[in-house]
């Protein structure tokens, strides 16, 4: 196990590699709820300041090789200036994030999540360029901080009809989203090589996760996709705000 951080037990990096599997398994039949399962999880193991930067790089694998596999699905239309925002809200975020302890991002975690399944949504009518970069740099803001704005992107694209379309444009957007938090971590020095090892081994595993989540999405009824969503979404929360306090 030398190739993994010191201090990391060996029974986490399986742990976690089996995890990456069945939490990206979940965001390709759901769209939602595996990246949001995953940071609950890391919070478990790792500080904020580790957690989020690994969820990012695991994330970005998830969601890329997710938008590979529906690629035909992609609304392209919607991405750019939602991917230019989210750089500028991933750099204000970022220089917030590191001031945040860490009973206070568990808790904001459960929030957030709670919110994004019983709140109202932002509303997506208007989708011109301003608007679009605006909500790009406000998802992004919001990842940096609590590691997680799949629920707000999924708000700005409810217009959207089509499950599969959603699912695959969705991983489109969350891609971006990933990639700008990555490179203001490394801005801001994080040692990404220090986890090279570990983070690899959840980027396959999470694309074995995504390949068969994406068949389970072909015949999941509309009903209980939405209603699976609320389940899973519901009880990490509870489990988050247990963990708190």
């Amino acid at each position: 196990m030398a190739l993994l951080p010191s201090g990391l037990d060996g029974w986490v990096a399986p742990t976690l590699i089996i995890t990456s599997f069945f939490t990206s398994a979940l965001t390709a039949a759901l769209s939602l709820g595996g990246g949001i399962a995953l940071i609950a999880i890391l919070t478990f193991i790792f500080p904020a300041s580790i957690a989020v930067p690994v969820h990012g790089v695991v994330q970005l694998g998830s969601n890329t090789g997710r938008a590979f596999i529906r690629r035909k699905d992609i609304q392209w239309q919607y991405a750019i200036w939602f991917a230019l925002g989210g750089l500028v809200g991933a750099a204000i975020g970022g220089q917030v994030a590191v001031l945040l302890p860490n009973k206070l991002f568990t808790l904001l975690i459960a929030a957030f999540l709670l919110y994004s399944v019983w709140g109202p949504k932002p509303s997506s009518k208007n989708r011109d360029k301003k608007a679009l970069f605006a909500f790009g740099g406000f998802a992004a803001f919001v990842s940096m901080i609590i590691g997680v704005s799949g629920p707000i992107v999924a708000g700005l694209l409810r217009f959207i009809e089509d499950r599969k379309q959603f699912v695959a444009t969705h991983a489109l957007l969350m891609t971006f989203q990933n990639s700008a938090k990555i490179i203001v971590f490394i801005f801001f020095g994080f040692a990404f090589y220090e986890y090279a090892f570990l983070l690899f081994a959840m980027i396959c595993s999470g694309f074995a996760g995504t390949a068969v989540g994406s068949k389970l999405l072909d015949r999941l009824p509309e009903a209980a996709f939405r209603k699976a969503f609320k389940i899973v979404m519901s009880f990490i929360a509870c489990i988050l705000i247990f963990r708190s306090f």
